[in-house]
């Protein structure tokens, strides 16, 4: 009978499979299209959270199927990958306002938010999640001592509940104002001393899309466009 899984096994998968995610991300957008480029998913932090919520996932479903079948794994892996990758488009594009990917130019897209290759891709990972990693992973959380993980877990936990919702109004004014400035409009920030001052020097355009330059939004014509294209370049 596998062992079960606890709260604090699937805290720890989503911090370290997010960090992993990202190295993965950026090594992957250096191979295929030579840049070095920030596939973050927070304002604040090495972290790609999109891996982190995918290996939960399917950590909790693939820990019920036969470890020895790499089929299996495989197989369960992209139905599971691309399930929550699916979900997760539509679920941070209703809390950002704005896509973080988009498959439109691959062979075989649904939506433009899974597509073939890269559910395959979870596959791959599938097996080498079970295999490998997450027995590694399973042994370095064991030897934390209680306390500090105790600690350490309730910082970070914080840490990234903050950074969340600072990413989701980071976003939401930098959206605004591409769209504001491609109309030719006025941009409202917020009447609040402290938090005006934090939009207009912080959430530049100039940080915003260094650190999410690929996101995606709809124009007035219903147009997905990147907010970068839609962004003055400043002096």
């Amino acid at each position: 009978m596998k062992a079960k899984i606890n709260i604090h096994q699937l805290f720890w998968y989503f911090i370290l499979f997010s960090i992993l995610g990202l190295i993965i991300e950026t090594l992957y957008g250096y191979f295929t299209m030579g840049i070095w480029e920030s596939r973050k998913g927070l304002i604040w932090g090495p972290f790609c959270p999109v891996y982190g919520v995918g290996a939960i996932f399917l950590i909790f479903f693939l820990n019920h199927v036969d470890q020895k079948s790499y089929f299996k794994l495989f197989f369960y892996g992209v139905l599971t990958g691309a399930a929550v990758e699916y979900v997760l488009s539509y679920g941070l594009e209703a809390i950002y306002g704005a896509r973080f990917w988009d498959y439109s130019y691959a062979k075989g897209d649904i939506n433009g938010r899974i597509c073939i290759i890269y559910s395959l891709f979870w596959g791959i990972l599938a097996i080498g999640l079970m295999k490998l990693i997450k027995p590694l992973i399973d042994k370095i959380i064991e030897r934390i001592n209680l306390k500090i993980k105790a600690s350490t877990e309730m910082a970070m936990f914080l840490f990234l509940a903050v950074d969340a919702l600072v990413t989701v109004w980071a976003v939401s004014i930098y959206e605004k104002r591409a769209i504001c400035q491609f109309y030719q409009e006025e941009m409202k920030y917020s009447q609040i001393p402290f938090m005006r001052k934090i939009e207009e020097e912080y959430f530049t355009d100039t940080r915003m899309k260094k650190t999410f330059p690929n996101l995606r939004t709809k124009d007035r014509e219903g147009n997905q466009v990147f907010i970068r294209d839609l962004i003055k370049e400043e002096i």
